[in-house]
């Protein structure tokens, strides 16, 4: 997910897809510690998606504070 496709989205819209992806994290995390085999591409891909967010999320607030 690149970051210009994050900022095209609204603030709600980018919450529920953290919350979305927190969830994938997670699920990923259980997956792990059960011993089924994952992707770790897979583990590294999401938290960089979930930094993306909260980053574009930050910009959006500091914006419209301004």
């Amino acid at each position: 997910m690149k970051a210009l496709e994050l900022r095209a989205k609204s603030v709600a819209d980018l919450k529920t897809l953290l919350i979305d992806k927190r969830k994938e994290q997670f699920n990923l995390r259980m997956q792990r510690g059960s011993g089924q085999p994952i992707r770790s591409s897979q583990v590294r891909e999401t938290r960089r998606d979930i930094a993306r967010i909260k980053t574009v999320l930050g910009q959006k607030q500091i914006g419209g504070a301004a």
